[in-house]
C-alpha cells in the first residue's frame, strides 16, 4: 500500500470505532484487551493519533504529556473527539513529505512510517471495539497482508522475548490472496522472507485471520496448522506482546 492509501483507512476505522462507542456501554470490557473498557480503548486510539501527528509535525520524539490531547471530561464526547483527531492526523500527514526524516521507534526513520502505523493501529482497535458488541468485521485482504508485513518488520522492536533460536521456522500462507512468509529464529535473531518454503510448522488461512494471529489476537487454531506444535508454541511466545 502507498502512503496516501492509508489515509481513508485511518478515518474509516476511526469512524467505525467511534460508532461502537456511541452504541456500547463505555464501561464494557473489551474482550481482546480485557484490561481496557471501551472508553479507555477510544482514549488510547485518539491519543495515538494526536501524539503521532505531533511527531510528524516536529519530526522529533515527543511525550504524550507534552501535547494538549484535549481529552473531554464527558466520556460521551469521546466518539467525536476520536473522529476529530483522526481527521487532524490525516491532514497533518497529507501536508507532510513522506520521505522526510522523522523520529520513529522502529527501523524506518521517515514520515511515511506513521501513515501505515496509524492505519493499522486504528484498524486493529476498530476490531477490538467491535468485539464488544458482536462479531468483529474481518480486515480487507490487502490491508491484512500489508499489516502482516508491517508487524513482522517491526517485531524486533516489539517482542517481549528474545528473537533467537536454533533455526526453528514458521511458514504463513494466505489462502484468499497472494501472501506467504517464512519466519526463522536463528542465532542472530529473527529472519523474515516473503517466499513459498517449507517450515517446521505452517499456518494456512485467510489473510485477516493470519493478521490477527500475528498480532496475538487469535489463537493459531483459528486456521489450518501443519507440522511441529512445539515450534508453534515457541512462535506464539514471539508474537505475543
Amino acid at each position: 500500500m502507498n502512503y496516501e492509501d492509508y489515509f481513508p483507512v485511518i478515518t474509516a476505522h476511526a469512524r467505525s470505532l467511534a460508532n461502537v462507542a456511541r452504541d456500547a456501554d463505555l464501561a464494557a470490557i473489551v474482550p481482546s484487551c480485557p484490561e481496557w473498557d471501551v472508553a479507555k480503548l477510544v482514549r488510547h486510539t485518539g491519543t495515538a493519533h494526536r501524539w503521532s501527528s505531533g511527531v510528524v509535525r516536529t519530526r522529533e520524539p515527543l511525550s504524550p504529556k507534552s501535547i494538549d490531547l484535549e481529552i473531554p471530561d464527558d466520556a460521551t464526547q469521546l466518539p467525536d473527539w476520536l473522529e476529530q483527531g483522526a481527521a487532524a492526523l490525516v491532514a497533518t500527514l497529507s501536508a507532510a513529505d513522506p520521505d522526510a526524516p522523522c523520529w520513529t521507534w522502529a527501523a524506518d526513520q521517515h514520515v511515511r512510517f506513521w501513515s501505515g502505523r496509524m492505519a493499522h493501529e486504528t484498524a486493529v482497535h476498530r476490531w477490538d471495539g467491535q468485539g464488544v458488541v458482536g462479531e468483529a468485521e474481518p480486515f480487507e485482504g490487502s490491508l491484512a497482508v500489508d499489516g502482516i508485513d508491517e508487524q513482522l518488520r517491526n517485531l524486533p522492536f516489539l517482542a517481549r522475548v528474545p528473537l533467537t533460536g536454533t533455526g526453528e521456522s514458521l511458514h504463513l500462507h494466505c489462502t484468499d490472496r497472494d501472501g506467504e512468509w517464512l519466519l526463522r529464529l536463528g542465532a542472530d535473531g529473527l529472519e523474515v522472507s516473503r517466499q513459498h518454503a517449507k517450515g517446521d510448522v505452517a499456518l494456512k488461512g485467510g489473510a485477516s485471520d493470519l493478521f490477527l494471529i500475528v498480532l496475538g489476537r487469535l489463537p493459531a487454531t483459528s486456521v489450518e496448522m501443519f507440522g511441529d506444535s512445539a515450534v508453534l508454541e515457541r512462535f506464539a511466545e514471539v508474537l505475543r506482546f
